[in-house]
């Protein structure tokens, strides 16, 4: 009976198409337990439309409607009771597929727009204007089915979704009031009386969460700064009720002062208040401003300008005094934003190489006979004596004064000169001398200072070099009186630089480099010392962290001397015992180099200090003297380890980490 019953229902419901559908009249929905497959074949027949259904979509389904509905609506609740079953629709090219929801997303193939069925499968595409796409996504995944999609493609910043139509709709409300300009935009505030970097830099001091925010926490974004060109400010925050806090500052504080006289102090941060005043007046004034001499005092030229501007400085507490209209204020606190400034450092790295050879030989055999000195009559004497360092006459008179090398004489006793000096009888003195000389001399000056900054450093001896001297000849009655005048200068190694930090990271540098050093063999001389000096003095550009040869020196020279006795001298072989001959050769290579850092932030510097420190130590310990069973052991304590915190403590030497890099020693 009840399989009847169903029967005739959905023939009467087969029957009703047509003729609704030809006369646009309403019709009774009234499935009960209805096979799926049934009730989807009588819905396309009500609505006129095709359903591809697939094989995997079993099972039954209950509609009922109280009051007739349209042919339309017949078509959306068949796809509200589907969804309800877990299976989908999806149209493609005037087909309705009916599919399982997990793969209907699979088959979408068009994209949606603002209207469509409510229950029908789409997808849609969001370009978004202000939010990131990406960080979107964790916002819209709740509100759309498990098995339906929506991801990020952050190179258009676009969201894709595919969702049921009605969901599409949801989002897309949900994006259009979150994807709007508003808190981001900075809020400009103008200031009329006032200047609006002092109002900056009170209104942070007011508000000290400005700065204390933790990172990742819109809600605590605080920035406020001063626009110096238009007298503004310039507000960004996340919060409401902080923005109208500052405006409620700025509209109380930006008043005309109430207190007669135009009197002004600003205290500096960065630059030197006695010559920053210089300059101020200066513009002021209209006229140019020289920079204070060395060892003057630092104190500021006051003059009354054509604007009726006045400034003064207070060196104790690095402070100005101005006294000016607020309008020409605002124009001078203005230029002091700019000019009060912490300016970068540059660590300047140098190397000089100098590598020396020398090589020298000498040979040579000298003869003398003395013998007839003494005798009556007439006599033969002589020899052969080539005037050298090493002479057979002065070996002769004083045997010591043969100078290093092999030497080998004849002697026939001795011989007293007619001034009664008594003489070896040296008949023969042979020399043979050969040296060989290698220097490697590496020293490696480096200095830190200032953008602009001159620096020096000096390695060496300061060595005295007379320049007069003066003896009084005395009587019987009073004493001779001498007196020497000296003059000290440094001798050893000198660096001085003044860098210039140019645009993209090149820094100029005014160079003057030298290598001195005293001639050993002048130390006794009677006309004083003598001193050899190597030196560069040069401006340069070079890109920061680069090496650049300054200049050096490469010189080879060879020299040879020969004394002979004329055509004994030139016999083959037997000659050589009628020559003496030297040679000697010289090469000198120096060359200097030099490297800057720029270091902008404090980080740079500490990391620097921290590894030199390290190096000294190491050094240092590297250094020290083993233990010893007989003589006193090295109790020398080590040097205090720096810590992170950049406390000095003895003991054993800490780990240092840091985020800031230096480049490595060139």
């Amino acid at each position: 009976m009840r399989q009847l019953l169903l029967a005739v229902g959905i023939a009467l419901c087969c029957a009703l198409p047509a003729y609704a559908t030809g006369n646009d009249e309403p019709v009774s929905l009234n499935f009960v337990n209805a096979d799926i497959q049934e009730v989807i074949r009588a819905i396309s027949q009500i609505s006129g439309k095709n359903f591809l259904v697939d094989p995997r979509v079993k099972g039954t389904i209950n509609i009922v409607s109280a009051t007739p509905v349209s042919a339309e609506l017949a078509y959306d609740i068949l796809l509200s009771a589907l969804r309800m079953q877990g299976y989908a629709s999806v149209e493609s090219s005037g087909v309705t597929k009916i599919i399982p929801e997990a793969d209907a997303k699979l088959h979408v193939d068009t994209l949606a727009s603002a209207q469509g069925n409510g229950d029908k499968l789409v997808t849609r595409v969001f370009i978004l204007k202000n939010e990131s796409a990406s960080q979107l996504v964790n916002v819209v995944r709740p509100m759309i089915a498990p098995n339906n999609l929506v991801v990020a493609y952050p190179a258009s910043n676009a969201l894709v979704v595919t969702d049921y139509a009605s969901g599409i709709r949801r989002i897309e409300k949900l994006i259009a009031s979150i994807d709007k300009a508003g808190n981001d935009l900075p809020l400009v505030i103008p200031v009329l009386h006032a200047s609006a970097i002092d109002l900056a830099n009170l209104i942070n001091k007011l508000m000290p969460e400005a700065t204390s925010a933790q990172p990742g926490d819109d809600n605590q974004r605080f920035v406020l700064t001063a626009d110096s060109r238009t007298n503004a400010l310039l507000l960004r925050s996340d919060n409401p009720g902080r923005i109208e806090r500052v405006q409620q500052l700025v509209a109380s504080l930006d008043s005309p002062a109430n207190v007669p006289g135009n009197i002004h102090v600003v205290t500096l941060k960065n630059a030197e208040a006695p010559k920053l005043a210089q300059t101020l007046n200066a513009i002021l004034s209209g006229t140019e401003t020289a920079a204070p001499a060395p060892g003057t005092p630092q104190a500021a030229t006051t003059s009354t300008a054509n604007s009726g501007g006045l400034v003064q400085a207070d060196a104790a507490t690095n402070t100005l005094i101005i006294t000016a209209s607020e309008p020409v204020y605002n124009n001078i606190r203005a230029v002091i934003e700019k000019l009060d400034v912490r300016r970068p450092q540059v660590f300047v790295e140098a190397l000089i190489v100098e590598v020396t050879a020398d090589k020298a030989a000498e040979f040579g055999v000298q003869w003398q006979n003395i013998n007839g000195i003494n005798k009556a009559g007439t006599n033969i004497i002589g020899g052969t004596n080539f005037g050298t360092a090493n002479n057979i006459i002065g070996a002769s008179a004083n045997i010591t004064s043969v100078g290093q090398g092999l030497n080998v004489g004849i002697v026939k006793g001795t011989t007293t000169l007619l001034d009664g000096t008594q003489v070896l009888n040296l008949g023969m003195l042979a020399r043979a001398l050969e040296s060989d000389t290698n220097a490697n001399i590496l020293s490696a000056p480096n200095l830190m200072t200032l953008d602009n900054e001159e620096a020096k450093i000096v390695v060496g001896q300061n060595v005295p070099f007379v320049t007069g001297s003066y003896t009084n000849t005395g009587s019987s009655s009073t004493a001779a009186n001498p007196f020497q005048t000296i003059e000290r200068k440094d001798v050893g190694l000198t660096l001085k630089i003044k860098p210039q930090i140019m645009q993209g990271g090149t820094v100029k540098l005014q160079v003057y480099q030298e290598v001195s050093s005293v001639l050993s063999s002048s130390l006794t001389s009677a006309t004083g010392i003598t001193t050899n000096k190597r030196s560069i003095e040069s401006s340069i550009l070079v890109d920061e962290n680069q090496i650049v040869v300054l200049g050096g020196l490469i010189q080879d020279s060879v020299n040879n001397v020969q004394n002979k006795t004329p055509l004994l001298g030139d016999i083959p072989l037997l000659g050589a015992l009628f020559r003496y001959e030297t040679r000697q050769r010289s090469k000198t290579n120096l060359m200097v180099f030099i490297r800057p850092y720029i270091m902008y932030q404090a980080d740079a510097a500490q990391q620097l200090s921290r590894e030199r420190y390290e190096q000294i130590g190491k050094t240092r310990e590297d250094s020290r003297l083993s233990d010893s069973w007989v003589l006193p052991n090295d109790d020398t304590e080590k040097m205090p380890s720096l810590k992170v915190d950049d406390a000095l403590s003895y003991g054993e030497p800490a780990a240092v980490t840091s985020a800031a890099t230096v480049s490595e020693n060139p």
